[in-house]
């Protein structure tokens, strides 16, 4: 029983693009609820409170939280990696070694990003240049939000060992259960009880509890070689170097993404509240791009990681073409969607005429170029699964983030508007997916895959 269940959920075998699809749809509904649940928070307060509500429980605060929850999620890909590849060459101790020290990391991590972004939040939000009318709301909800960080955290690291492992099913169970209790909760805090940004803020946290008690259940009931001890969570000096060595370039990564993401914030803050709601809310429509995007990465990057582990490196290069092609197709068929009913979306967040005009501007902007992304994603992910982190971190942090700002600062103040703004985001995906085919080529070469 034991054996049967240490291999159930290996993807070294079988067809391909079957395996991928198979990982990736459970992932794509787990991002779905996940996106679901934060984009509540948003419709609930955007249709029953204000439009400065509305822009509260995204925009700067949304940016902030990115910030500091990416950066962690970043790192933790470092223990994703490294467990798919010892499950795959089925270590047993080296996979226990991981899973409590990826454990005991989620929980220091979020102990001090709490208190980090509890005390530093009205610093960000000002430095940010929030407007005044809208930042009580953004402090309250921030705070409330950073006060749950360690369940937060506890519940991503969770899902990442299982996903390590193949097993995309499980997290999507468990963001369904607390996907409902925020919404159900969304509702009950702010249309029953009246309590605007603060009820919404106490939801969420409530239902990510809810998660990271599910995800850390399973862990400890399974009894496969990722069985989760309490009593044996602690740091293991090697495996903490090995995870930060190869999760670290990552969470760099995504802190120059979130960063460069601040700055845009900030050039957005300045346009005043009607396009600070409607940049908000624009972010939780193209969300739906994002998560499809991100679950196509994961499951790359867990496909790669256990054959890589397996030796078989030609269906690591076969996976990572097929999913590229299928990623692709379904770039365009979802820029075409958003592109043409974008403006049936945005009336879920707000009835006021001015932001969604604004709105429907950013979006038809930018959805036809959502294609020149693509290969970002699935090139390196193929390559964090291979274990190589570090020069597609210099790619990302060259050819989006520091290209951003630099564009940002140059030419917005030589063209004041909204589309110079968010001109920086089409302009650095064409550029870093040219270096990404590149490296990606070289490194195939170079290593003899």
């Amino acid at each position: 029983m034991f054996k049967n269940q240490e291999h159930s959920n290996r993807i070294t075998e079988g067809v391909i693009w079957q395996q991928l699809l198979i990982f990736f749809f459970p992932m794509l509904f787990g991002t779905f609820f996940q996106q679901l649940y934060n984009t509540a928070d948003a419709v609930v307060v955007g249709r029953f409170v204000s439009k400065e509500a509305l822009s509260a429980v995204g925009g700067t605060t949304g940016t902030l939280i990115n910030l500091f929850v990416g950066f962690f999620v970043g790192v933790s890909t470092g223990a994703t990696v490294i467990i798919s590849q010892y499950y795959g060459g089925n270590d047993k101790k080296e996979v226990s070694k991981a899973v409590h020290t990826a454990i005991a990391l989620a929980i220091t991590g979020g102990a001090v990003i709490m208190v980090v972004g509890i005390v530093g939040a009205p610093i960000a939000l000002h430095w940010m240049g929030t407007p005044d009318n809208i930042l009580p709301h953004s402090l309250t909800y921030i705070r409330i939000y950073f006060g749950g960080m360690i369940a937060n955290l506890l519940y991503n690291m969770g899902s990442g060992i299982l996903r390590a492992i193949g097993d995309s099913k499980r997290p999507l169970y468990f963001l369904i259960v607390s996907c409902f209790v925020n919404i159900i909760l969304d509702v009950v805090f702010v249309v029953v009880f009246h309590q605007g940004v603060n009820g919404v803020a106490v939801a969420t946290v409530v239902s990510q509890i809810c998660s990271a008690i599910l995800v850390c259940i399973t862990l400890i009931k399974t009894n496969d070689i990722y069985k989760l001890s309490i009593k044996n969570i602690r740091f293991h000096g090697d495996m903490l170097k090995r995870i930060i060595r190869v999760g670290l370039p990552a969470g760099l990564q995504s802190l120059m993404y979130s960063s460069s993401n601040v700055i845009i914030q900030s050039n957005m803050n300045q346009f005043g509240t009607d396009t600070i709601a409607a940049w908000t809310a624009y972010g939780k429509i193209d969300g739906i791009f994002w998560m499809t995007m991100n679950s196509f990465g994961i499951s790359v990057t867990t496909f790669s990681g256990q054959n890589y582990g397996a030796g078989k490196y030609d269906r690591v290069k076969k996976g990572m073409r097929q999913c590229l092609l299928i990623a692709m197709v379904v770039a365009i068929c979802l820029s075409s969607v958003l592109y043409f009913g974008g403006a049936y979306v945005y009336r879920l967040f707000t009835d006021e005429v001015e932001v969604i005009e604004i709105g429907l501007v950013i979006l038809r902007f930018l959805a036809p170029t959502f294609i020149t992304y693509v290969s970002i994603e699935i090139l390196s992910g193929t390559l964090r699964g291979m274990g190589s982190t570090f020069i597609p971190m210099i790619i990302t942090c060259l050819g989006i983030c520091l290209l951003r700002m630099i564009w940002v600062f140059i030419a917005v103040p030589v063209w004041p508007d909204m589309k110079a703004v968010i001109f920086s985001y089409p302009l650095t995906w064409v550029t870093t997916s040219i270096l990404f085919i590149l490296y990606y080529r070289h490194y195939v070469k170079r290593h003899g895959i």
